[in-house]
């Protein structure tokens, strides 16, 4: 099967500064990859590179189709409690890439709007202001407007951080029911649970540190070489998971 997204020896650079080098590896329609790593490993700057908001400086990002529509929820960030909107009028931005701001809804929005609002049990939360409802809420009403964009491809930046218990249940529920559907995803994250929900994991530390199977890139060797200091415990045993505390400020720097 042809990858959906093929990525070939990456470089992306800030002025002099390398944020990530030598990066390459596949992802097939279907499947799920999380990238983990120390801050300033290059997650978000390889999030970034995919959804096209930096340039790389050396290397390729492919998708096959190459029109594969691509959804990219970031961060979350205190400031959106500003805007200035309903929820119901950010879960329409959905469109807006494909029908302009003044364009007015189809049949096939207005389906893909309501069934992303019910997956991501938002429906009470619709007319109330974007600004006024909690973290979870929305990052929900975000992920929400994402699926409505019947993407190929999704990419998350620590979706689940910080957020209640119920609203990482109901996005790790629907990042399963998105690759079930044939949806390639692409998450980031600083948690070794949440990167063994995925089929394959990245392990970065500006260049890819190893690739592959959680089992066999989540072990004690690989992430000492990518966390170095940062990183405390050993195995419990050969049987359970690994024990380990990853020593990480969890910040949401631009370049992470």
């Amino acid at each position: 099967m042809e990858p959906l997204l093929t990525v070939s020896n990456l470089r992306v650079t800030f002025g002099t500064r390398i944020a990530l080098d030598g990066v390459g590896f596949t992802l097939a329609a279907g499947h799920s990859a999380a990238l983990i790593g120390p801050n300033g490993s290059g997650k978000t700057t390889l999030l970034h590179a995919i959804a096209g908001l930096h340039r790389p400086a050396r290397g390729t990002i492919v998708l096959t189709p190459a029109d594969a529509t691509v959804a990219y929820v970031t961060q979350r960030h205190d400031h959106a409690r500003w805007m200035p909107l309903t929820a119901s009028e950010v879960l329409n931005m959905a469109g807006y890439q494909r029908r302009g701001l003044l364009g007015r809804l189809t049949s096939a929005d207005v389906a893909a709007r309501a069934q992303a609002a019910d997956r991501l049990a938002i429906g009470d939360l619709l007319r109330r202001q974007f600004g006024e409802l909690s973290g979870g809420q929305q990052q929900r009403v975000l992920i929400a407007q994402a699926l409505a964009q019947q993407p190929r491809l999704l990419l998350l930046d620590e979706p689940i951080t910080g957020l209640d218990l119920v609203s990482q249940q109901v996005i790790l529920d629907v990042i399963a029911d998105a690759t079930a559907a044939g949806t390639a995803v692409m998450l980031s994250t600083h948690h070794l649970d949440e990167a063994r929900h995925c089929e394959r994991v990245l392990l970065l530390a500006t260049d890819l540190v190893a690739e592959g199977p959680p089992d066999e890139v989540l072990t004690t060797e690989r992430l000492r070489e990518a966390f170095g200091g940062r990183l405390l415990g050993d195995h419990a045993d050969h049987d359970h998971d690994l024990d380990l505390l990853l020593l990480d400020d969890h910040g949401h720097g631009t370049h992470g």
